[in-house]
């Protein structure tokens, strides 16, 4: 029995303990790996059920059946249908997907860095510079882009938020910073900016200032199939990066110790995921304007159901980021007939009470 325990063959049996313990790890990893891969596939099914129901639902009256019709076979269903579904409902339904898996994989990545759970791009002030950018451009006229004409509120605010993640990159390859200190500048930055956008407010007119109220609020009216083809080509380019980066950045979340043992550059990976987090956030919210919790209340989800392995972790925090901004427009539209109310409030009043349910879950979980 001793022998047997140690490893030795069994008489008439091919494989010994070591041998049936390795084949029974090996399994419960197929497993996990197979449940996990059920789970991100589960994830693109519910999107695209909520993609599906965004176009579907809205003034007019379609039924589901004439709207898939429009949009599988253009002009079956007659010039007015195709009009609404390919110039109205279809630009503002995909741009919520692609803007919320673009806040959803910044997110997943800036908590990643950082190892912070509360962290998103909106926290470090580039949400709040990109807000002080536009409403610049809409109570002085003042423009950072010469000739960008009717860009000029887009520019201005992906020149602001692109600027402070310039800052925020630079500022870490500081002698001696360390990540308590780099949240600290951002959450200085996000003061700072507010307070420059409170002072644009003051003096604005009256009209100045319900365009921008109505900015910070986050819509996204403002969609184009040009701005639809930008983010979908930003996601092409930033997802397989920081997919072919997933090992460094799951080893990442053990510690900066540990991954720099496992031969890791933390801080060139550092920086690399900053730079793809900058221009995720900062092209977001120059298109569709302020649009909180999406990147903070998505990769929580993803945590939730994959765990930080960044092979499925990267995928359904996008997931999870495109369904919440897909349902949230689809409610923006729901609420009142005939009225579509700012995206950004619809994501408050959805993403904190939900938010809240998780912290709390956290915390049952802990005790």
């Amino acid at each position: 029995m001793a022998r047997v325990l140690t490893g030795s063959r069994q008489p008439g049996m091919g494989l010994s303990m070591a041998d049936l313990t390795m084949d029974g790890a090996g399994i419960r990893y197929r497993r996990r790996a197979a449940r996990k891969v059920a789970i991100v596939a589960g994830a693109l099914a519910v999107l695209l059920a909520a993609l599906i129901t965004d176009v579907a639902v809205g003034p007019g009256n379609f039924s589901l059946l004439q709207v898939l019709s429009a949009i599988v076979d253009p002009g079956s269903q007659g010039p007015k249908v195709d009009v609404i579904v390919w110039n109205v409902r279809l630009p503002v339904a995909v741009m919520a997907v692609l803007v919320g898996a673009m806040l959803g994989v910044a997110g997943a990545q800036m908590q990643t860095i950082l190892n912070n759970p509360l962290a998103d791009p909106f926290t470090l002030g580039i949400s709040s510079a990109a807000s002080f950018g536009a409403a610049l451009a809409i109570g002085t006229g003042i423009g950072l882009v010469p000739f960008a004409g009717a860009f000029l509120v887009t520019a201005n605010a992906f020149v602001f938020a692109l600027a402070t993640s310039i800052i925020l990159f630079l500022f870490t390859r500081m002698r001696g910073v360390t990540i308590e200190t780099f949240i600290l500048v951002g959450i200085a930055l996000f003061f700072t900016f507010n307070a420059l956008l409170a002072f644009i407010q003051y003096q604005a007119s009256e009209t100045q200032l319900q365009q921008i109220i109505f900015w910070m609020m986050g819509s996204l009216a403002r969609a184009t199939w040009t701005k639809i083809a930008v983010c979908a080509g930003l996601l092409a380019v930033i997802v397989p990066i920081c997919m072919r980066r997933s090992w460094m950045l799951t080893a990442l979340t053990m510690g900066d110790d540990r991954a720099a043992s496992l031969g890791i550059p933390v801080a060139r990976l550092r920086l690399e995921m900053l730079a793809c987090i900058s221009l995720l956030a900062s092209t977001a919210v120059a298109f569709v304007g302020t649009i909180g919790f999406i990147g903070l209340v998505g990769p929580h989800i993803a945590r939730l159901l994959v765990g930080e392995d960044q092979r499925y972790f990267l995928p359904v925090s996008a997931a999870s980021g495109a369904v919440i901004l897909s349902v949230a427009s689809t409610l923006s539209k729901a609420i009142t007939p005939g009225i579509i109310y700012p995206i950004g409030i619809i994501t408050a009043l959805v993403g904190v009470p939900f938010f809240l349910s998780l912290v709390m879950s956290v915390r049952r979980e802990n005790w």
